[in-house]
């Protein structure tokens, strides 16, 4: 799966990129809007981590100009911790909102979890293991008839 980043700081993104690289996940880091949104309209991604403060431009200005169209996952990654700050960002749009500093750890979860909601695992209604229903007999009975 692709995860895009757009984050300005080389340390958090590289910590970022090194987590989500390890468990799997196919990385592109971008250090400004611009080049972040270019990419984004021009090859398909699973996720976005976006950062609010950006050097050429407003992390909730490109969650609200993707979601004019575009259902891709976005989590915020920002040292804007105020409380307005996350309600605005969830209401814009963004489907988590996670501030600075961080746990690489947790971070990771939140992707998965928003991943899997995404693309649930195919399970089969019936295995091995389940228990199987089976009716043998059915009898109705209705008072009065």
């Amino acid at each position: 799966m692709t995860i895009v980043i757009i984050e300005d700081e080389p340390a958090i993104a590289d910590t970022l990129v090194h987590i989500l690289e390890m468990d799997g996940f196919d990385v592109h880091w971008f250090t400004t809007a611009g080049a972040g949104c270019e990419y984004l309209q021009q090859h398909p991604a699973d996720l976005l981590i976006l950062d609010v403060g950006l050097p050429d431009g407003n992390g909730f200005d490109v969650c609200k100009q993707l979601r004019q169209y575009s259902a891709i996952p976005i989590i915020f990654l920002t040292a804007r911790s105020d409380e307005i700050d996350r309600v605005v960002g969830l209401e814009i749009g963004a489907d988590d909102y996670v501030t600075k500093p961080f746990s690489p750890r947790e971070m990771l979860a939140r992707v998965k979890l928003r991943l899997k909601k995404l693309h649930p695992p195919l399970t089969s209604v019936a295995t091995e293991q389940a228990p199987k229903w089976q009716a043998k007999n059915f009898d109705y009975y209705y008072k009065g008839a």
